[in-house]
């Protein structure tokens, strides 16, 4: 118990010698490049399914 308490407290001294802050660096292009192929590809299905249910409406307001 001794040991593990020893390791905690030199963890956390040096956690506040730091300052708490984790630096990870900057967000890679190809995280970019999914980020904005995710949001275009939503938009799309979006307006798609837009699109049809304002072709369709008549035809579907029957059902």
């Amino acid at each position: 118990m001794t040991k593990y308490a020893i390791r905690v407290s030199q963890w956390y001294k040096s956690r506040l010698e730091q300052g708490g802050a984790t630096d990870r660096g900057d967000i890679s292009i190809t995280t970019i490049i999914i980020w904005v192929a995710a949001v275009a590809g939503a938009i799309a299905i979006a307006g798609t399914i837009a699109v049809v249910i304002g072709r369709y409406n008549t035809s579907l307001s029957g059902i």
